[in-house]
């Protein structure tokens, strides 16, 4: 029997404080105490929890919530028990986490009929014993909460998710409400025929979230970017996601060297620091959580200000969930994502090995996510497009499209050659081959269609595959050409698109986005080692030049040994005041920046006052002392411990050529090592005499390649190798 509305407000208020309810939680609330079942798709921030919490405590019996992440739990769980003062058994949660007494009282308080909410992991359902215990209870309701998982198209896809019906029918039948923030129609096709509630209600919220601000940025330098960004708004709170839990790990890392409050959090991390790092975000004792996307579910914190996305996710349904963290309270949200196509590729490699269905659903997935970040559109019409609704205006003045709109030609020419392609094709294909088609771009596929050998083939040979990519997508959203997800994405003409080519109109399209290749993470470059190359300040930097000049004379060394020409263009461009910021600049490094810096950042700090120049504090990024992973790590240590140099490079698989190149990258980054103990016992003391004369006295750089040349043949390369090494360690770092 439906509870009336009045009782309704009266426990709305009581239990949860609020005057009244938002969006459609009334009526499907009231839906669901009825007895019916219900599928709520509600983006994040519009209240879905209170749609499963309320029925609950006003029901009888105990409702039996179904999800996924066991943080999750208990941050919900916790919340019950404050709702409801001095009532802890109100509330519980059953998963792995539990001791055998914490399940027994769970059991105990289940059977008294005192708890009205029961949080339960799919992986706990399935137990014998549990679902045995299950049947002994009167039970309200079934809610199975982020239901997005049941499906295969959804972002978060889980194979347990998919078996909750055939539990729920051996423990007993009662209504059941599905609730996510994302699911394309074809998903929550999914969801219900599989939970069999196909004749559920179904309340769908609309997909904007008008105060939200969505960007895409080209991930030339992402570390800077975001540092800068953080900086810019100081106090804040805001989520960075990164696919792996190495790249948390040592963002969270840069972001404190550089005075920005930050945690990690990721599944490699034990529950217990997972449990602090969590609450601290939430306490606000921390600014920043950095994270991979196992955090965040059902996270209440609604003054979430910026969600930063590291790395592309692998759909939109994973975008948009992640990034409606943001805002959740109205205010402003800020949602940045930075995109390289490699990312893409290394995602793609991800892939490999899974099965082929799963593999051309996740390539489908991932070629939306690609369309949405190349895209010169509306962010904000193409999200809501990509869910199934239709936003009404071209701008919405919130999105970096929209706000720095790109250049547009008439495309009624070009949409038309596409709708005549897929109509001229007895068979339907995916976007990439229309487009390498039009583009004259012939592979194995078009070859074994004999594609090459059409009219079309090579009709609009004059713009890009990815131009082509990108006319077929802002057809799909102008709804001339539809996508069909059941069979992979296949492209079809609308009666909408067959009239337009019958009676074409003046069509404004947006051009084609162009990014950078993006930086390669597994080869990340030194602060400032992209920086140099000129186009810093002149006057400043012949000014630096001459104080090198002066001080080599007087300590008798070759100016290069102090700071090498990239180092002075980057003094040039930073204007570093400190030693901390000199050791920043390229080919610097701690020791040379303390032995030599002083005079310079001196130099600098009286020319900036001076001159009343603005430094770019914000650029000055402290980076990491990274070693490029472990390797560097083993071979510092092994030098410390005098282990031989042959040794060490049998231990990590190295050539001796390799090791050492990883040596002087060692020394580069501003390492001091002594290698006397290995160049004693390999190199004769009068070799080692004269080479390290010839780069004192002689060399007018550190250049091994001219050293060969000005030495002679008499030399080794190996020893010219090892005692410029030396050289660099005693004297230059």
């Amino acid at each position: 029997m439906a509870i009336d509305s009045k009782t309704l407000h009266s426990r709305l208020k009581e239990f949860f404080g609020f005057d009244s309810f938002k969006g459609d939680q009334e009526k499907i609330i009231r839906h669901l105490t009825s007895g019916k079942d219900a599928f709520v798709l509600m983006p994040t921030g519009g209240g879905k929890s209170l749609c499963y919490q309320l029925p609950a405590l006003v029901m009888e019996g105990t409702a039996i919530v179904i999800s996924p992440l066991i943080a999750l739990m208990k941050n919900q769980v916790d919340a019950i028990r404050g709702f409801v003062d001095g009532n802890d058994g109100i509330a519980h949660f059953l998963n792995s986490s539990l001791s055998k007494a914490q399940i027994s009282e769970v059991r105990e308080d289940l059977l008294s009929g005192e708890t009205k909410l029961l949080y339960v992991a799919p992986e706990s359902l399935t137990k014998a014993e549990n679902i045995e215990m299950l049947k002994e209870i009167k039970i309200s309701f079934y809610a199975v909460d982020e239901a997005h998982c049941i499906s295969e198209w959804g972002h978060d896809f889980r194979p347990e998710y998919r078996r909750i019906r055939a539990i729920i029918e051996d423990i007993g039948t009662a209504p059941i409400i599905a609730l996510t923030a994302t699911a394309t129609p074809k998903v929550q096709s999914d969801i219900q025929k599989n939970l069999g509630i196909q004749d559920a209600a179904v309340f769908k919220s609309s997909f904007n979230r008008p105060n939200l601000y969505y960007e895409i940025r080209d991930k030339s330098d992402p570390k800077r970017d975001i540092i800068r960004f953080i900086k810019q708004n100081p106090g804040k709170s805001g989520i960075i996601y990164c696919l792996s839990r190495k790249k948390v790990e040592e963002l969270a890392e840069l972001l404190n060297i550089n005075g920005i409050k930050a945690l990690p959090y990721h599944a490699g991390l034990d529950a217990k620091t997972r449990a602090e790092n969590q609450d601290r975000f939430l306490m606000e004792e921390i600014d920043v959580i950095v994270a991979t996307i196992a955090f965040g579910m059902g996270i209440d914190k609604p003054d979430v200000r910026f969600v930063i996305h590291y790395d592309i996710p692998k759909s939109l349904e994973g975008y948009y969930q992640e990034t409606g963290r943001a805002g959740r309270d109205g205010g402003e949200g800020k949602c940045i994502a930075f995109y390289s196509y490699k990312d893409i590729v290394k995602l793609e490699k991800f892939m490999q090995g899974k099965p082929v269905a799963e593999q051309e659903i996740g390539k489908q997935l991932l070629l939306e996510t690609v369309a949405y970040a190349e895209s010169n559109q509306c962010r904000r019409k193409l999200l809501m497009n990509y869910f199934g609704e239709d936003y009404p205006q071209d701008n919405c003045g919130a999105c970096d499209n929209c706000l720095n709109p790109k250049r547009q030609f008439d495309g009624q020419e070009e949409m038309c050659l596409i709708i005549e392609l897929v109509e001229s094709m007895p068979e339907h294909f995916k976007i990439e081959h229309l487009a390498n088609i039009l583009a004259g771009e012939s592979n194995a596929l078009i070859k074994s269609y004999e594609h090459d050998k059409i009219e079309f083939f090579g009709a609009g040979k004059d713009h890009s595959f990815r131009f082509w990519c990108d006319v077929i997508h802002q057809g799909i959203v102008r709804h001339f050409l539809e996508k069909d997800i059941e069979s992979y994405g296949l492209i079809y003409v609308t009666e909408q698109g067959r009239e337009f080519n019958r009676k074409p109109y003046p069509l404004m399209l947006t051009e084609e986005r162009h990014f950078v290749d993006g930086e390669d993470d597994d080869d990340d470059l030194p602060a400032g080692a992209a920086r140099s190359g000129g186009g810093g300040d002149q006057v400043l930097l012949a000014m630096l030049k001459e104080l090198r000049s002066d001080l080599s004379k007087k300590l008798h060394l070759q100016p290069w040994i102090l700071f090498g020409d990239p180092a002075l263009e980057d003094m040039s461009i930073t204007y570093p005041v400190t030693c901390d910021e000199l050791r920043n600049c390229q080919g610097v490094g701690e020791g040379k920046a303390r032995k030599y810096g002083k005079e310079f950042t001196e130099l600098i700090a009286k020319y900036v006052e001076e001159n009343g120049i603005e430094r770019p504090d914000d650029f000055v990024v402290k980076s990491v002392a990274n070693s490029s992973s472990a390797n560097k790590l083993f071979i510092i240590q092994g030098i410390d411990r005098k282990l031989a140099l042959e040794d060490i490079a049998a231990a990590r698989s190295l050539e001796m050529d390799e090791l050492l190149s990883e040596i002087e990258s060692i020394v580069a980054a501003g390492t001091r090592l002594d290698l006397d103990y290995y160049i004693r016992q390999t190199v004769d003391d009068d070799v080692v005499e004269e080479i390290y004369d010839y780069f004192r006295n002689e060399a007018k750089s550190d250049s091994v390649e001219d050293a060969m040349a000005d030495l002679g043949m008499d030399y080794d390369e190996t020893e010219v190798r090892l005692v410029r090494l030396k050289f660099l360690c005693e004297v230059a770092n």
